[in-house]
């Protein structure tokens, strides 16, 4: 019956975004890693598969041979479940140590693309975190992550209730301004409104195609080259605490994204701000940041109407306003660079340069581009536009809303969500996801370039706390 619906079947054309992560010189993959508070046993894993895995059809589908359709096929879940022999006495007390190398090797291991293209690694390693973790692969094709967001959703229950599935994150639709305001003051902020974002896009449009052309950051200790993209990554995480940014954003009426992007700041300026060791001493030098530094960071956009999530039967129908695939797309953020005493200096910065990339179609006329660029040129020159964007950054960072409560995979516990990605131009890739009344920072890097990616997180990690006092002190908490 399946082979007869198969046969029948058409098959599906690729998204646009899609099509450009697959293309020659571009494979990128994202990885997500899932801490368990109990050791997994890998019977559990392949009967969940082998029940759910022809449900969806991105995970028993395989790309034809020009990278441009969809073809379902046989999935033997064996094949991708991976369990690989552990010797504890060789982990001895590094079980960290021994996940970093085992998902580095990963970055340098292409999936085969005879087959549909994700797979899972099963380590039952006890680290500071948990008891297991799970290494879900998946190449960027498959979906964005509000896409695998909602499939993780699907496939685990609330820890509390093991009878209901967790798919209660709720749908945010996009803000009406002025809605409440008299027909004169609507007009007024209307044609304002109007005429800003005309100015706000032609800007950011033009400086797109010069980015495009021949616009380069500055090399800095975070810039990676052109062949980043074909070295091995390593990946680290951190957990804060989401209530502390919570309490940050509302104090300051910004959205938690513009706190990812005061992270940055501070990241970069500890980076750029050379120390030097007098008697044993570091005494750094507030005056010695290089001048006219270009520092701009892609940060991911999401596309739909519908911001939240849905139960993944509903992101499956064609017209969901909330659609499972790649429906984002990726603006380009100047920072201006500069020593400040003050931490809430950056926050200001922050909120500034994001509601200005409000009022901009900077990220819907940048996915059109890539759509009519494909159909007109051919996949592979709007792959190559898209990662001449990526190239002359120096990073990329996403945030995503995770579980808002406790959730388990049959019976065992969840303890983190850390999701990244590897495959692209850039030696730093930034992460954030909440889940359960945590935020999780995670960090992708070229080790070549970034050595100390644990101080990287430290550093954010200070810096909210620094945030938190300076609140503290104006009375504003």
């Amino acid at each position: 019956m399946r082979k007869e619906r198969m046969r029948e079947e058409e098959e599906e054309p690729l998204s646009p975004m899609a099509r450009v992560f697959q293309s020659r010189g571009i494979d990128y993959c994202a990885v997500t890693m899932i801490g368990f508070k109990t050791k997994i046993k890998p019977g559990v894993v392949l009967d969940a598969l082998n029940h759910n895995v022809y449900k969806h059809p991105r995970f028993s589908s395989k790309l034809s041979s020009d990278g441009a359709k969809w073809i379902e096929t046989e999935v033997n879940v064996k094949d991708h479940v991976v369990v690989p022999y552990i010797d504890p006495e060789e982990i001895g007390e590094d079980g960290e140590g021994f996940i970093d190398d085992y998902t580095s090797r990963l970055t340098m291991n292409p999936l085969d693309r005879s087959r549909p293209l994700w797979d899972i690694h099963i380590l039952n390693v006890k680290t500071s975190d948990g008891e297991a973790v799970g290494v879900v692969r998946t190449h960027h094709t498959l979906g964005d992550g509000t896409s695998m967001v909602s499939l993780l959703l699907a496939c685990t229950h609330k820890t509390p209730n093991p009878n209901r599935v967790s798919t209660t994150i709720s749908s945010l639709k996009r803000r009406e301004r002025h809605k409440n305001k008299g027909w004169l003051l609507r007009s007024m902020f209307t044609i304002g409104s109007t005429m800003t974002l005309i100015w706000n896009t032609i800007v950011d449009m033009l400086l797109l195609f010069a980015t495009l052309l021949f616009l380069k950051d500055t090399k800095t200790h975070l810039k990676g080259g052109a062949d980043v993209g074909s070295n091995p990554k390593r990946f680290y995480h951190r957990t804060v605490s989401l209530d502390d940014i919570k309490l940050i954003k509302n104090t300051m009426n910004m959205r938690i994204c513009m706190l990812d992007l005061h992270l940055m700041y501070i990241l970069l300026l500890d980076k750029l701000d050379n120390k030097n060791e007098e008697d044993g001493v570091l005494i750094a030098y507030p005056n010695n940041l290089p001048d006219g530094i270009r520092f701009r960071a892609g940060c991911t956009v999401n596309l739909r109407s519908e911001i939240g999530f849905k139960p993944l039967a509903d992101m499956m129908v064609e017209d969901s306003k909330c659609r499972w695939g790649n429906y984002f797309s990726y603006i380009v953020l100047p920072f201006s660079i500069g020593l400040q005493s003050d931490p809430l200096v950056y926050l200001k910065l922050s909120k500034s340069m994001m509601d200005r990339k409000k009022q901009s179609y900077h990220a819907h006329l940048a996915y059109m581009m890539i759509k009519i660029c494909q159909k007109s040129l051919g996949a592979k020159v709007a792959a190559k536009l898209f990662n001449r964007t990526v190239i002359n950054t120096t990073t990329s960072l996403s945030n995503v809303i995770g579980p808002m409560e406790e959730i388990s995979f049959d019976g065992n516990p969840i303890t983190y969500i850390a999701t990244s990605g590897y495959g692209h131009s850039q030696a730093l890739l930034m992460h954030f996801m909440s889940y359960a009344g945590k935020m999780t920072i995670s960090l992708a890097v070229d080790p070549t370039i970034i050595p100390d990616p644990h101080k990287i997180c430290d550093d954010m990690e200070q810096s909210l706390k620094e945030m938190k006092a300076a609140l503290w002190e104006r009375g504003l908490l």
